[in-house]
């Protein structure tokens, strides 16, 4: 029996996307900020927390080196401190992006999933965007999903939200709520519309019942003008939360109704995919 069809009781979970602004090439200030971020989120009750992508390093690099200066490995005092953070709500995890070193001085754009004991997960951005690829090595494992006290948390970075592969896997793996962090460069978009990133993420969650949390940026970084998009999108696809001009997003989400996948007595979004046409994905 897959992983998204086990039963789970009506569960109530406080979701909070914290949508503050990192400065670029600031190592020590961004931990600063987002570790302050996660003790006001965790002073509001929320079991949840979603930063944005590259949170720790702001985005809009200009050399190799200016990469190198900023990116952490996995035993870096910062998420000792996001762990500290969450200490005083155990069961509470957050998901931050963060410029990661890795072997032969390769970088990714990496979130990690830390509750109050340490990282439990780390994911790899897959798909990198535009410039990212001067920077970035693309990822090469799927994202992982991890049991949670709230529920089964699923990842995913910005770009990665706009591959709808991607998001099926997550959901056919167990995926109650993917956390996406994300700096959305501002696009034209008609008068009184909701921005397209959003718009992507409202048709995936409906689709696959699945809850996501999208936690963006405000303001600009040399400049590029970021979005200000952060939504938290609910099972049934509506939005339950955006911060707009605010930096904070915080929705109480029944992340139970993400194991119910049948739709009528009738219609079922999972079962009634014809895999034997177009393959399991």
């Amino acid at each position: 029996m897959p992983n998204w069809s086990d039963p789970l009781p009506m569960k109530v979970v406080r979701v909070s996307c914290r949508q503050i602004s990192p400065r670029i090439g600031d190592l020590a200030a961004n931990v600063e900020m987002s570790t302050e971020a996660v003790r006001s989120a965790i002073a509001e009750s929320a079991d949840i927390i979603v930063l944005p992508e590259l949170v720790t390093s702001g985005y809009v690099f200009e050399s190799n080196a200016e990469v190198a200066s900023v990116a952490v490995t996995l035993g870096h005092p910062l998420f000792a401190g996001w762990a500290n953070a969450l200490s005083g709500r155990r069961g509470s995890v957050v998901i931050g992006g963060f410029a990661e070193a890795g072997p032969g001085g390769e970088h990714y754009n990496s979130a990690a999933i830390v509750d109050a004991d340490g990282v439990v997960a780390v994911y790899r951005k897959t798909h990198l965007w535009d410039r990212e690829k001067l920077w970035f090595r693309p990822g090469e494992r799927l994202p992982p999903v991890i049991d949670t006290a709230h529920g089964r948390l699923g990842v995913a970075i910005c770009y990665d939200l706009e591959f709808p592969e991607l998001i099926r896997h997550l959901a056919l793996a167990g995926a109650d709520l993917v956390a996406v962090p994300t700096n959305w460069p501002l696009v034209p978009r008609p008068t009184g519309e909701r921005p397209p990133e959003v718009v992507i993420a409202m048709a995936a969650a409906r689709i696959n019942r699945i809850a996501i949390a999208c936690c963006d940026r405000l303001g600009a970084e040399r400049g590029q003008v970021w979005t200000g998009g952060t939504t938290v999108v609910d099972v049934d696809g509506w939005p339950a939360a955006t911060a707009g001009e605010s930096d904070v997003a915080t929705a109480d989400l029944d992340l139970g109704a993400a194991r119910v996948k049948t739709l009528t007595d009738h219609a079922h979004a999972f079962d009634d995919r014809r895999t034997d046409l177009y393959g399991g994905g």
